[in-house]
């Protein structure tokens, strides 16, 4: 599973509806609701949450995994620790990153790439990354 930055995770393209992705991944395991009515998808043996956004016609608009197999710029990073990670991610481009801490889990975000790694025991547990705006607007910036 390859994250492409502000496109998604593999074939899974932000701007997807919720038949594009069952066609690709097949029904999920459970699905619901959220407080904002958008619809989440997951899939248990895929750890992969995936969000559809209401407000934005159903559209995929967010992704969330824990699973071991995830990958950015060919590198594994669940269970890594951030200070493995952070100089692949700054070698890439990806270094800016602002951090806060919940409830013992340190999270660190990139607003550029609406990217976030939360660490625990300071490994990385979840990543999330979440479709981005375009230049100078306030419409996402879909790439299906």
């Amino acid at each position: 599973m390859e994250i492409k930055l502000k496109y998604g995770i593999d074939n899974l393209l932000f701007g997807m509806k919720e038949h594009d992705v069952i066609k690709i991944l097949g029904k999920p395991d459970s699905s619901y609701k959220d407080e904002d009515e958008n619809v989440v998808f997951i899939y248990n043996s895929r750890k992969l949450r995936l969000t559809f956004y209401k407000e934005e016609d159903f559209r995929l608009g967010y992704m969330t995994t824990s699973n071991s197999m995830v990958k950015l710029f060919n590198t594994s990073l669940i269970g890594k620790n951030w200070s493995e990670v952070y100089p692949i991610l700054e070698k890439n481009k990806v270094k800016y990153f602002e951090s806060d801490t919940s409830e013992g889990i340190l999270s660190y975000f990139n607003e550029e790439n609406w990217l976030f790694f939360h660490l625990d025991y300071n490994e990385i547990v979840k990543i999330e990354l979440g479709a981005v705006f375009k230049e100078k607007e306030d419409d996402f910036d879909w790439k299906f």
